[in-house]
């Protein structure tokens, strides 16, 4: 591909326009969905997209990304609530704590974030440990960062990276990468991320940052956070467990079914019926579905008290939902202007490896608008181009790059950041030598254990 001077123009002009996101967002504090809706609006005019491609293509992107990853947001946001208000969250951190002693214990809050984050965004699980890490540091008489990284560590790994959680699906959406494939691939990659980045690395946090566990967290009562008063009975570690890793193992068995049976045309049924329970939507469902009666029914919840709180899951994840399907929007007005393909032929004659590009282009926009969601849509809209070359494995790494890049380096402009600070009484120069280096640590492992699995596959 030749070069040309209106590729020039159409790098330039989207280079404005996400400045002029991160200028609203950063600085005027627009919030981001209307900062995305504006963007595209200055990219598709500015680019010289007929007016009636700029609304269409936007539209055309919202619907796009919401139809694959908006409806799998509430479903997940929907499992999370059953979980916490069950007891089954509170059932997992008792079984795996009551045996636990000295440095297990640092093994075990990170083997319960683990757990917790599955299903769970990040904020939320986040607000649901909070009490444990407390309680366990003041009971265990350790410093706080020792409790609390691992637990960090855990929660962000598995929301960058793996799916069913948000930034993952929109990369391996965009890049058109096997869901599957990306899973499994995910898990190499986050359980050694999690495990220098949480447990080994808040050695290092702790001695930088030496202060017990607050007796408040955050306005947060840490011996009643949770209200179990409506529960009968609450479900055991077993079934807590099973629930939890249920979607997952569903969509694990979908990929080793695609590998075992390459050729669909001539598979067994087996393989159709897996592959069908197997789509994250229907996986996601069947889990929502066993939730309502492992923790809804089995614990004493009326039909009517299950229906109320699968309701109330739904409002704060809202402006995820908006975000998400404004980047969508944002992404594919980058594509309908050509900006796509003119990246690709800079890349191609850059010679840059296409891992390290979409690296790159997430880190330098969560850099800039602190928002991984950002960072993930955007930077997969500029490269999914150049995955159309990319065996699957290949585009399921280059998935989990983007995902890396967005975890990068998380500061003042980031609301991870201020919650952090917020919930665990720290000052913001102390935030920034625990919270902020371990983000930038996950990123940066996670980006080096992916490239070592780009030489071996």
């Amino acid at each position: 591909m030749n070069w040309t001077g209106h590729d020039t123009q159409l790098l330039v002009v989207a280079a404005i326009g996400i400045a002029l996101i991160v200028v609203l967002i950063a600085k005027f504090k627009v919030h981001p969905f209307l900062s995305l809706v504006l963007g595209s609006a200055f990219v598709g005019l500015a680019s010289g997209v007929g007016l009636d491609k700029v609304v269409s293509n936007f539209e055309d992107g919202v619907g796009g990304v919401l139809k694959e990853v908006g409806l799998l947001i509430a479903l997940g946001a929907m499992l999370g609530k059953l979980l916490a208000d069950s007891g089954g969250a509170n059932r997992v951190v008792d079984t795996l704590l009551e045996k636990a002693s000295g440095n297990k214990v640092v093994w075990m809050i990170t083997l319960v974030a683990v757990i917790i984050g599955l299903p769970m965004f990040f904020e939320i699980g986040l607000v649901l440990l909070l009490p444990v890490i407390v309680l366990v540091t003041q009971r265990s008489h350790m410093l706080l960062m020792r409790i609390a990284i691992p637990a960090l560590a855990g929660l962000s790994v598995l929301h960058g990276l793996i799916p069913p959680h948000p930034g993952p699906l929109i990369a391996i959406s965009a890049v058109k990468a096997e869901l599957g494939t990306t899973l499994a691939l995910g898990l190499l990659v986050a359980v050694p991320t999690v495990i220098i980045c949480g447990p080994l690395f808040s050695r290092l946090a702790a001695r930088w940052v030496p202060v017990d566990a607050p007796a408040v967290a955050g306005g947060v009562d840490t011996k009643h956070a949770v209200d179990l008063s409506e529960v009968k009975r609450q479900p055991t570690f077993l079934v807590t467990l099973l629930t939890i890793i249920f979607p997952v193992v569903l969509m694990l068995l979908k990929a080793i079914a695609d590998i075992v049976w390459p050729d669909a045309t001539h598979a067994p049924m087996i393989r159709t019926f897996l592959d069908f329970i197997g789509q994250p939507l229907v996986a996601m469902t069947l889990a929502v579905l066993a939730a309502m009666v492992t923790f809804g029914y089995a614990v004493g919840f009326t039909g009517s008290k299950i229906a109320a709180k699968l309701g109330s899951s739904l409002g704060p994840i809202a402006a995820i939902l908006l975000i998400v399907g404004a980047g969508g929007g944002f992404k594919q007005t980058l594509i309908g202007a050509g900006v796509g393909d003119a990246v690709k032929k800079w890349a191609e004659g850059a010679n840059m490896s296409v891992l390290v590009l979409g690296f790159i282009v997430a880190v330098a926009l969560r850099l800039a608008t602190g928002s991984a969601t950002v960072a993930t849509v955007t930077a997969a809209g500029i490269v999914a181009p150049l995955a159309s070359s990319l065996s699957p494995t290949h585009a399921a790494l280059l998935a989990l790059a983007i995902g890396a890049g967005s975890l990068f380096l998380s500061h003042v402009n980031d609301a991870g950041f201020w919650l952090v600070k917020e919930l665990f009484g720290l000052t913001v120069g102390q935030t920034f030598k625990t919270w902020s280096v371990m983000e930038t640590l996950i990123s940066v492992v996670a980006f080096a254990f992916i490239m070592v699995l780009s030489l071996i596959i």
